[in-house]
């Protein structure tokens, strides 16, 4: 009994192993590196608040609805491009949706073994290139393109929809700015997807095959359902990285301050006009307006994260407790 006793004594009582030096250290730098984390966004957060303090103090809440910006007047507000972000993202997301499930279905369950490879690995190159380099083959290849054949299109067929106004002129327009945007957030809601679907057991897929069902009928009830909480996650991860594009859009949207229904006329996102104005501003004023575009920002982007956690936290435990039931 007292060496058993001895033994309990140098373990931890919670965990019943032995306490290790290497432990203890591996568990002060993660947790050091955790601490560290949490301080730095709440120091940019503390940054950013203290930045756009004259403009909250000055304009308040009525900032997010107010659409005029005029740096001369010393007008500012949000309404515009809070607009404009909205439409741009949310379109964006509403184009890619089935485009980046198509490409994880097709690399997971369709393409040949030879194929899969490559295919995933341009794909995911897509996600490297530097938002810079997109929004200059936008304004160099896929404006033109959009501005002449397109834009024209969708006008004569769906033309009696405001979205779907006169082409633009110039090849700078909000349409063009979902297009790159499109374009932007594939590949990482792709690869999160065709990761979700490599995790769904094949016992379940099999088992499915094997009462009768086809192959996309086995993939609408097998696989959408077991990696629903997962593909809405990646979803909500697009569509934060959507919104905090800032470079691409810009070079591609045209600048204008106001809200138009029409796709196809230039327009402006919170991201693009921080972009453009910020190392030109004249006043101390506007600088706070900027800084107060970029508070919107950090705080939209803090909750689709927590959105998008909270998600695959709940799917998570909800399987673990359906693989408990069986």
């Amino acid at each position: 009994m007292a060496s058993i006793d001895a033994i309990d004594a140098t373990r931890r009582p919670f965990t019943g192993r032995r306490v290790r030096l290497g432990d203890l250290i591996l568990q002060g730098v993660a947790g050091a590196a955790a601490l560290g984390a949490m301080v730095l966004i709440l120091l940019i957060a503390y940054k950013v608040v203290d930045g756009a303090r004259p403009s909250i103090e000055q304009f308040g809440l009525r900032f997010l609805v107010h659409i005029d910006w005029d740096p001369v007047k010393g007008v500012f507000g949000a309404g515009s491009f809070l607009f404009g972000t909205a439409v741009t993202s949310l379109v964006a997301l509403v184009l890619a949706a089935p485009l980046a499930l198509g490409i994880a279905l097709f690399l997971t369950e369709l393409a040949p073994s030879g194929l899969r490879a490559p295919v995933t690995a341009l794909v995911e190159t897509l996600a490297a290139i530097p938002s810079v380099v997109i929004g200059l083959w936008g304004i160099l290849v896929l404006g033109p393109v959009l501005r002449d054949h397109v834009e024209p299109f969708l006008h004569d067929v769906l033309g009696f929809i405001p979205l779907f106004g006169p082409a633009s002129l110039v090849g700078s327009s909000v349409f063009t700015a979902i297009v790159v945007l499109t374009i932007m957030i594939l590949p990482i809601v792709s690869s999160i997807s065709r990761e979700l679907f490599l995790g769904v057991p094949s016992e379940l897929k099999e088992a499915a095959l094997a009462l009768g069902t086809t192959r996309w009928e086995m993939v609408r009830g097998v696989m959408f359902p077991y990696a629903r909480g997962g593909i809405a996650a990646a979803l909500i991860l697009g569509l934060g990285r959507a919104v905090g594009e800032a470079i691409a859009v810009t070079q591609v949207i045209g600048s204008f301050t106001g809200i138009q229904w029409n796709l196809f006329k230039p327009g402006d996102t919170l991201a693009s006009k921080i972009a453009e104005e910020y190392q030109g501003a004249a006043t101390n004023l506007q600088i706070a307006s900027l800084i107060y575009l970029a508070l919107i920002l950090l705080v939209f982007s803090l909750i689709v994260n927590l959105i998008a956690q909270w998600i695959v936290r709940s799917v998570a435990r909800r399987q673990g407790l359906t693989g408990a039931r069986a």
